[in-house]
C-alpha cells in the first residue's frame, strides 16, 4: 500500500505568484495530472499546501487536503505534515511543479526498497533527487528534528537516512522517461514543458 504526497505549498514567486499547481496543462491542471498519475499506484493522495481553499473546490474529496504544521519552511514541512498524517507506511513524494510524474518510475524505486532502507530516490546525473522518491512514513521523526532546530535542507535530511539511489540507467532500462525529474520554476520551463509534452 502506497501513499502519494504532492507538497503545494511554495510561494511561487517566480510564477507572477500563480500557483504552479493550478497551472494548466494538456487540458486539466497541473495538480489534476499529478493526481491523476499517482493514482495508478496509489491507494490514498495527499496534497500539503498553505491554501488549500482553490484546491478544495478543484479537487474530488477523495483527495486529502493537509497544511503545514511547520508554516513556510520548504518542503520538509510538506513532508512532515503529509508523512505525520499518511495512511500507510511507504510514501510517494513529489512537488506540485513536476509535470511529468511516472507511475512505472516510483514503482521501480518500490520494488528496489528493501528492508533497512529509510528511502530509495532517482540519481540525477550522479546526485540524489530527493523529490520523485519514495520514503518510510517513520522519517517524520528525523524531518521533525531537523525543523525543530531550524535546518529545513534535504540534503540534511539525507544525511539522517540509511537511503539508496537509483541510477538513471535502471530507469532507461525499463524504458521509463527521465523526464519524471523536469521541474517547472520559472514561465520559461512552463513553456518548455509545455512544448515537450
Amino acid at each position: 500500500m502506497l501513499t502519494g504526497l504532492i507538497l503545494a505549498g511554495g510561494p511561487n514567486t517566480r510564477m507572477n505568484g500563480d500557483p504552479k499547481a493550478l497551472l494548466p496543462f494538456g487540458g486539466e491542471t497541473l495538480i489534476e495530472r499529478q493526481i491523476r498519475v499517482m493514482r495508478q499506484i496509489c491507494r490514498e493522495v495527499i496534497v500539503v499546501t498553505r491554501e488549500p481553499a482553490p484546491l478544495l473546490r478543484l479537487l474530488d474529496k477523495e483527495v486529502r487536503i493537509i497544511t503545514d504544521f511547520f508554516g513556510g519552511k520548504g518542503p520538509l514541512a510538506g513532508m512532515h505534515a503529509g508523512f505525520s498524517l499518511a495512511k500507510f507506511d511507504q510514501i510517494w513524494v513529489a512537488a506540485c511543479e513536476m509535470p511529468f510524474l511516472s507511475a512505472k518510475a516510483a514503482e521501480l524505486l518500490l520494488e528496489s526498497k528493501k528492508s533497512g532502507w529509510n528511502a530509495v530516490l532517482p540519481e540525477v546525473n550522479g546526485s540524489p533527487f530527493p523529490l520523485h522518491a519514495v520514503y518510510d512514513k517513520a522519517c517524520a521523526g528525523p524531518i521533525a528534528a531537523l525543523l525543530e532546530k531550524g535546518d529545513y535542507r534535504l540534503s540534511e535530511l539525507l544525511k539522517s537516512l540509511h537511503w539508496l539511489g537509483i541510477p538513471e540507467a535502471a530507469f532507461r532500462e525499463k524504458g521509463i522517461d527521465l523526464r519524471f525529474t523536469v521541474s517547472i520554476d520559472t514561465l520559461e520551463d512552463y513553456r518548455q514543458a509545455l512544448q515537450s509534452e
